[in-house]
């Protein structure tokens, strides 16, 4: 009887509630509007019986008779609600297993302006837990399911806007995913939708309530039509981040592309976007765009660098009315090469090259024949045939990776519930079919969402044209979004010359990629990234902000940026930090353990090429010299040393360099060679000069410092260009 009355009071005090709170704007109020008034009153006078699963992992959900339903999890002291304000029906709970794990859920059944299902899916592994809605008869769109009322409040924000998707703590755009934190404690929740993205929306109504359903630019939905909205909560803003992008991954059924799973992530590509040194102009002294690029790779193989792909941006097809290629401003007349810059086509020119291309596509321009071909949406072509054509065009080409660019802007269908859709299903599909992968360019929010539906979507540019450092913020937030849903951050282009352009982009486990003229390539510069086959040795994982520097950066603090990636071998995981000043202020400080280590680290500045112990807990402070910083931090294990792997690369250990790492008592490190490469140098920490061995290939003389503990050896490769070691601590 307790609990009856203690329901009933408390849907009178939400009810009140929302009846007092004040109106905000138009488009995100109606809802709420909606909502209040199809509030069942009735529900007030009768007692309510509740129906609620657990999870495992300390999740409470509920649904009663009188249309409340919550979330609750005790480890974080947090609760969502609200209530469909209507009566349910045919509450049942059901068990099962989808591809994010076992769960138990509510379903139901219910009435708003149409029949509709509801459910609440609890998972038991994880705080994690999924809203479903469905429209048995056509219906307005209105009465979105969920909207909480009440939600953890006084919690920061991060939140994604506009074009290319840029970071925000001042805002909630209605297609990104909201991410809400304790500044104090870095609990952590994130809430999206999981499905529908082109054209979902999370808003804030009346009285500050969080509304996820469809775009009120649609009015209606049909019958059949199924929404859902996923929530997850955890401690750690990075954590939780990776949660929720593991799960949202799962549910889509996308395969997580490898960090090399095509040849813009594997190898060192050269690019002609803009900032690039042949972007809509060729090199004079060769005479033509074919015979500059041939120049380009010859360059590289001059240096003894070989290049993995070149980028062919949207100079290279004719655009506009006048199906000039020069038209820099106009949208595709035709998708081919341009026969002005490749008078025997693509194909030709690529098997010339000897290597794949990325090729880069606008939007349709008015002008277009295609206009009176295929079914057209806005300004983009919703037509399989079309898509079907381009994809066989590229593969016969040679082309390994399409880039869609000018999604927020001109690449765009109309506006409805099918057609961006279309616009972007029928694209992945025709591409996967020629096993194409792809990239996304200037993406909303919803486009870094859309591309968990797709395998093949493996890249996508997080920051603005050319990458320099007024754009670094804006690519490790976007990293950590991309990050999380399994695509990698592109930097965009930038110059051989630019060392600390190029360390952020290897960093970031994305491609690499230059612009350098002829004749201005830096070889000594590139090999720090790559071996001498151009395969990057990249870590495992995004380069993205630490919790902390969420946390400053939320609260408008202007501390250096502090961000971390990593090399994951198991029982050991070689930890990465760089950071940099974006103001005066110079004192940089991280913990070991804020990295999630656990043992004593050792903490090497790759500038200073100095080291120095570290606790778990204790707190490293440095001051940035030169705008820049940047330590490999490794676990001193059972052997008392610490192997930093190769000296020749920002990402000493990574696995194209560094394959396999034990320390149990002795450590043993595999090391990879590029073929030409006779010799490397590897390095680390012992208090004492370790004694060093080869398994496999051959060893030198090692050197050791004993006022700074590091030593160095000569490392040469045996038979299959792989060399095994072994490092002793006496």
């Amino acid at each position: 009887m307790v609990r009856v009355m203690f329901a009933i009071i408390g849907g009178l005090f939400s009810f009140l509630l929302a009846s007092a709170a004040p109106r905000v704007e138009q488009n995100v109020a109606a809802t709420a509007t909606q909502y209040a008034s199809a509030r069942d009153y009735t529900n007030l006078e009768r007692s309510c019986s509740k129906t609620t699963v657990q999870s495992s992992s300390g999740i409470d959900a509920s649904l009663d008779t009188c249309g409340a339903y919550q979330v609750s999890v005790a480890s974080l002291a947090w609760v969502f609600s609200g209530n469909l304000g209507q009566t349910p029906s045919n509450i049942v709970v059901n068990t099962g297993t989808d591809r994010v794990g076992a769960y138990s859920e509510i379903d139901f059944n219910y009435s708003q302006r149409g029949q509709r299902t509801g459910g609440i899916r609890v998972y038991q592994n994880g705080l994690t837990v999924l809203f479903k809605l469905a429209y048995l008869q056509a219906a307005s769109n209105t009465a979105p399911f969920p909207t909480f009322t009440t939600y953890p409040r006084k919690l920061r924000h991060l939140a994604y806007e506009g074009t290319f998707g840029l970071f925000t703590f001042n805002s909630l755009a209605s297609d990104s995913p909201w991410i809400f934190f304790d500044p104090s404690s870095s609990n952590t929740f994130v809430l999206s939708p999981a499905s529908d993205f082109m054209v979902a929306s999370t808003v804030q109504g009346t009285g500050g309530s969080i509304i996820s359903g469809i775009s009120s630019q649609i009015t209606s939905l049909p019958a059949g039509f199924r929404h859902q909205t996923l929530l997850v909560m955890g401690k750690g803003i990075n954590s939780t981040y990776q949660t929720w992008g593991q799960a949202m991954t799962k549910l889509q059924g996308k395969v997580r592309p490898a960090n090399d799973a095509d040849p813009s992530l594997k190898s060192l590509g050269y690019w002609t976007d803009h900032g690039a040194a042949y972007y809509y102009k060729f090199d004079s002294r060769k005479g033509s765009y074919e015979q500059t690029l041939l120049g380009v790779r010859d360059n590289f193989n001059q240096l003894g660098l070989k290049l993995g792909y070149m980028h062919l941006d949207s100079w290279f097809y004719p655009k506009g009315a006048t199906a000039a290629w020069q038209n820099s401003a106009a949208g595709i007349y035709e998708y081919v090469a341009a026969s002005a810059l490749f008078p025997n086509g693509l194909k030709s020119f690529q098997q010339q090259l000897g290597i794949p291309l990325i090729t880069h596509a606008r939007w349709i321009d008015p002008s277009s024949p295609y206009h009176h071909i295929y079914k057209m949406s806005g300004k983009v072509v919703i037509d399989p045939l079309y898509w079907n054509s381009i994809g066989s065009y590229l593969h016969d080409a040679g082309v390994s990776v399409y880039e869609q660019d000018w999604l927020a802007t001109e690449a765009q269908a109309k506006f409805n519930l099918t057609d961006p859709k279309a616009f972007m299903d029928d694209m992945a599909r025709a591409m996967s079919a020629q096993r194409l992968n792809m990239q996304y360019c200037m993406p909303l929010p919803r486009h870094y969402l859309q591309s968990s539906l797709y395998s093949n979507i493996t890249t996508i540019r997080t920051s603005k044209d050319i990458f320099q450092q007024s754009r670094w913020d804006q690519f490790l937030y976007g990293s950590q979004l991309a990050g999380a849903l399994g695509v990698w951050p592109w930097s965009d282009v930038f110059m051989s010359t630019q060392t600390n352009n190029l360390l952020f982009s290897t960093l970031s486990a994305g491609p690499v990629g230059v612009g350098d003229a002829i004749g201005s390539l830096n070889a000594r510069n590139l090999l720090l990234a790559v071996r001498l086959d151009g395969v990057i040795v990249k870590p495992d994982v995004p380069l993205v902000p630490l919790d902390k520097t969420i946390i400053n950066d939320s609260a408008g603090l202007t501390h250096p940026m502090v961000a971390s990636t990593s090399t994951n071998f198991g029982a050991i995981t070689a930890h990465y930090v760089a950071g940099y000043n974006r103001t005066s202020d110079l004192k940089l400080a991280f913990s070991p353990s804020a990295l999630g280590m656990t043992r004593t680290a050792f903490v090497y500045n790759y500038f200073r090429k100095a080291g120095k112990i570290v606790q778990p807990q204790q707190t490293f402070s440095d001051t940035i010299a030169n705008g820049i910083a940047y330590y490999i931090v490794m676990p001193i294990g059972p052997s008392g040393a610490a192997f930093l792997g190769d000296n020749g690369h920002y990402v000493s250990l990574g696995k194209k360099r560094i394959t396999a790492l034990t320390d149990n008592g002795t450590i043993t490190a595999s090391i990879a060679f590029a073929a030409r490469e006779s010799a490397r140098i590897v390095f680390g920490y012992s208090p004492t000069a370790p004694a060093i061995t080869a398994t496999h290939g051959q060893v030198g003389t090692v050197n050791y410092t004993n006022s700074t503990g590091l030593f160095n050896v000569l490392v040469m490769p045996g038979i299959g260009a792989t060399a095994t070691i072994q490092i002793k601590a006496h």
